[in-house]
């Protein structure tokens, strides 16, 4: 009777299907278990229906070797418990994060705010909510916690508190009863208005339909991701016995269907184990019933949990199918509640990601563009996308610092007026900000807050003031902070809305001239080379018309005299001589075309040396600077400090100004007489100092790069992608040119404001191209020329190469052959006959060289002085008639003698007589 009274007490007259989240039912539950397992020794629980009374039951079922199976305990907690004996036949919490996570990147929200019971039910998600949201660039400004025992009250404050934050989307993760309370008191206090962006989990979701309509109507609009269920033929059928036995006292959600498809595997894992035996052996009995020392074990509790992980089919949820205890993940799908009901506008799945239709042969890759959703309904009825947060509704206005400056001030300009006790803050990068602010397309309420002590000096350097974003003492920084890559890991910037850098500015020098001044147009490399293609280009004409021009034939002095003039003269388009070959005039034509632009390039050189004042900067090298130990000036409160340091500069030797009127004292004092040889400052700095000074220093280059000038917001922030794009629009109209000419002036009238330094010299690289057209002009003339000499004198120059003469010897006679004349040449055809033979010479050399001669051996015949300077042969092949010969025709003389010799003397008949030489 007792034990008939017992299990009676523990019959449920109805059953929750949803997370009950009481604390007070914890104890009655744990209770309950621990009585069915020790005194009605039961071989299985389907249960917890509630994550927070899993722990215990699970620890329970594991000691006593009895399968624990949950068909509505989600929370992602109780995976770590790893017992064997623990079967969570429902979806885990974490496999819903990344549908979330989808829908957040689909819109490119930023911030996101969870909203969760305060229980080991809404803490198991976090973890990985956090995790999800990060891979898609998003994060939690704030987590807001709620008591499952929260009163109305309780709520309204949490909410107010959230509303008067800049974030308009939120995560609900709590029970259904919870989450019923939230929506209420949210639509109460004005929170599911336009602008709001509210998404429910899969713990309200998949029991929405089981919720009052009062309580839905404050839901309108709201998003929410439950577990797909596929509609079949036996799902149907199901439902519709469901209804006939129940009438309308339940409302059938996937929590039931997991719950019949754990009854089913539980009775399929009895069979396939034949359990027959359904006893517990007992330890030692005890009257305790909460002495867990007591505990039996069961013995069919190994074969069942072997049965239950084996079994597979499909049920009404889907397939069943267990993985180390846990059910597989299936497809979620994403909802919207909108009228009465909800309406399905997507489908996510782990492989494709958000879909509208779940189809098997879908290949597709992972995508989470919005174009896959269906049309949504935003809360206030709206069908525009909320951009997921707004300006606080507090009547807090924006608090942007701003820095203050002693000079330099064209870019911030912080005033104060005592008789008003007010303080004006202008500027060009204040204007800029306010253009910006203004080109966005929702109004932001903000004021600027000097970074000043109460005496109104500055109250650090702009690495501090950038730090005050990190610590929150101010919402943003308008000014002329340059973005650096150490302050990104503290505050993140804009797009830069101007460009910057790092500069040297150093006094100007004239340029010294002297009487070599001339030289200076052409480097030596284009002197050397112009000069040796001069003789080169007088050569190639030499040999083109010595043979056929009586001007390029004389005395060897008078040739190369000839030559060298007729090459130089093309300088000044002077040369008398006259050229007959075509191919010297292709040589010539080439050549007085290079030589026009050679003079002319050099001539414009040289008026510019000699008529513009030029202006260098006296020093023109950072490494410069380092090595001669000179002083280096840069400005108060700047991040310079920290880039000379690191280009190794000694900081004794850097010294600061407040203003431009001090850099210029220093600069031009100079480094030698206790000021500084350079100032390195800023880009955007120098060009205002440029402006006033700009007669007496010049800007040499950029020596460090930055990224320019940007606003600063803290990390996260949402207004940087607006002000970003808003900083685009303004920098590409009219109105930024108007700023930078109103705050920092039109540069281009200042004659020394020419940043590059050159030379000014020609250098070779610029002609290049013209010496290589001449020479490959002049080598192919030569070539052509060479080949028609060689082949009209083929016949004399073949005989000698056919002898045993020496190489040397066969040289000279071609030598000889080519300083003839070439009397078949037009201009020698109408001469005497006489005139013609005699005109077959070459010129004398000078008689104090016939004795000297050692290369050419003398011939048989006397060799006698005669005064005439042209020889001619008489006869065939005859000694020369006179009394001198050229050294080298004594050579030919002795070689001719010798064929005489070989061949014979003519006799009268005609015939030769050959004589012997010995």
């Amino acid at each position: 009777m007792e034990k008939k009274e017992r299990r009676k007490s523990l019959k449920r007259k109805d059953i929750s299907v949803g997370e009950d989240g009481e604390e007070e039912k914890k104890k009655e539950k744990e209770v309950i278990a621990l009585d069915l397992i020790k005194n009605v020794e039961v071989q299985a629980i389907i249960g917890p229906q509630s994550s927070i009374q899993a722990s215990f039951i699970i620890d329970l079922g594991e000691k006593a070797q009895v399968p624990i199976i949950s068909f509505s305990a989600t929370s992602s907690s109780l995976t770590s418990l790893r017992s064997p004996y623990f079967f969570r036949v429902a979806q885990n919490d974490s496999s819903q994060v990344k549908a979330i996570s989808a829908i957040v990147q689909a819109f490119g929200w930023r911030e996101v705010v969870p909203i969760y019971v305060d229980n080991a039910y809404g803490e198991g998600i976090i973890p990985f909510l956090i995790d999800a949201l990060q891979n898609v660039a998003a994060r939690m400004p704030y987590r807001s916690v709620i008591s499952p025992s929260a009163t109305d009250d309780q709520i309204g404050q949490e909410l107010y508190k959230l509303k008067t934050m800049q974030t308009r989307v939120f995560i609900v993760h709590m029970s259904t009863n919870l989450g019923s309370k939230l929506f209420t008191k949210a639509k109460e206090i004005g929170m599911m208005s336009e602008g709001y962006v509210w998404i429910m989990t899969s713990g309200i979701t998949n029991s929405i339909r089981s919720i009052k309509s009062s309580v839905r109507d404050s839901m309108q609009g709201v998003l929410g991701v439950r577990t797909y269920v596929r509609e079949t033929t036996e799902l149907e059928n199901f439902i519709i016995r469901w209804k006939t036995k129940f009438q309308q006292d339940f409302e059938l959600n996937v929590i039931g269907l997991w719950a019949y498809n754990a009854a089913l595997a539980l009775a399929s894992a009895v069979e396939k184990s034949g359990t027959t035996n359904f006893s517990i052996e007992k330890t030692i009995a005890a009257s305790n019933l909460t002495d867990l020392e007591t505990i039996g074990v069961s013995q069919n509790g190994p074969k069942l949990r072997k049965a239950l992980w084996a079994t597979r089919f499909r049920g009404l949820a889907g397939e069943f199918s267990l993985d180390n205890g846990q059910l597989q993940s299936s497809p979620f799908e994403i909802i919207n509640v909108n009228g009465n009901g909800e309406r399905r506008i997507a489908l996510w799945t782990p492989k494709n990601g958000l879909i509208r239709k779940l189809n098997s042969s879908n290949k597709s890759t992972y995508s989470t563009s919005k174009k896959n959703l269906g049309p949504i309904i935003w809360p206030g009825d709206s069908s525009s996308i909320p951009k997921g947060w707004e300006i606080p509704t507090n009547g807090k206005k924006l608090r942007i610092g701003v820095p203050v400056k002693d000079d330099f001030n064209e870019f911030v300009k912080v005033t104060h007026d005592p008789s008003t006790n007010k303080t004006q803050v202008t500027g060009f990068s204040i204007d800029v900000f306010n253009a910006v602010m203004g080109a966005l397309p929702y109004y932001v309420s903000y004021e600027f807050i000097p970074f000043a002590k109460p005496n109104g000096d500055s109250a650090g350097t702009y690495n501090d003031l950038v730090y005050q974003v990190y610590l929150g003492n101010f919402d943003g920084v308008a000014g002329d902070t340059t973005i650096l890559a150490n302050r990104s890991n503290f505050v993140d910037f804009t797009l830069p809305y101007t460009e910057s850098g790092v500069t040297m500015v150093v006094p100007i020098k004239d340029k010294e001239r002297n009487a070599w001044v001339f030289l200076k147009p052409l480097t030596w490399e284009l002197w050397i080379t112009s000069g040796c293609f001069f003789v080169f280009i007088g050569f190639v004409i030499w040999v083109l018309e010595h043979r056929i021009n009586e001007e390029f034939r004389g005395p060897p002095s008078h040739q190369i005299g000839t030559s060298l003039w007729y090459s130089f003269s093309t300088i000044v388009f002077a040369q008398r001589e006259t050229v007959v070959s075509n191919l010297a005039r292709f040589v010539v034509i080439i050549w007085v075309f290079v030589v026009l632009i050679l003079t002319q390039s050099y001539t414009a050189s040289l008026a510019s040396l000699l008529t513009v004042q030029q202006l260098q900067p006296a020093v023109t090298d950072v490494n410069q600077l380092i090595k001669r130990g000179d002083y280096v000036g840069y400005q108060k409160n700047s991040y310079i400090f920290e880039i000379l340091k690191e280009m190794n500069f000694d900081e004794t030797k850097l010294k600061q100004y407040k203003s431009m009127e001090e850099c210029d004292e220093l600069l031009s004092k100079g480094s030698a007489n206790g000021g500084i040889a350079a100032a390195i400052d800023a880009i955007h700095c120098m060009k205002p100092f440029l402006g006033k000074y700009c007669s007496k220093y010049i800007m040499v280059g950029s020596i460090y790069k930055t990224d320019g000038l940007g606003f600063v917001f803290p990390i996260g922030s949402p207004l940087v992608s607006d002000v970003s794009r808003a900083i685009l629009n303004v920098t590409e109209g009219e109105k930024m040119k108007e700023l930078e000419k109103t705050w920092i002036g039109d540069q281009t009238n200042c004659p020394n404001s020419n940043t590059q330094v050159s030379s000014g010299s020609l250098t070779l690289e610029s002609f290049w191209g013209l010496f290589l057209i001449a020479g490959i002009a002049s080598l192919f003339a030569l070539m052509i020329s060479v080949s028609m000499f060689l082949y009209k004198e083929r016949g004399q120059i073949l005989i000698w190469f056919d002898s045993e003469s020496s190489i040397w010897r066969r040289i000279c006679h071609t030598l000889i052959i080519f300083d003839r004349k070439d009397l078949s040449w037009h201009i020698f055809r109408s001469r005497a006959p006489q005139e013609e033979s005699y005109s077959d010479s070459v010129p004398s050399i000078g008689a104090s060289h016939a004795s000297t001669n050692t290369n050419c051996p003398p011939s048989p015949s006397s060799c006698s002085v005669h005064r005439e300077p042209h020889f001619t042969f008489l006869g065939d092949l005859g000694t020369p008639s006179r009394e001198y010969c050229h050294p080298i025709l004594c050579g030919q003389e002795f070689l001719l003698a010798q064929a005489t010799e070989q061949i014979g003397h003519p006799n009268q008949d005609g015939s030769r007589t050959a004589e012997n030489s010995s």
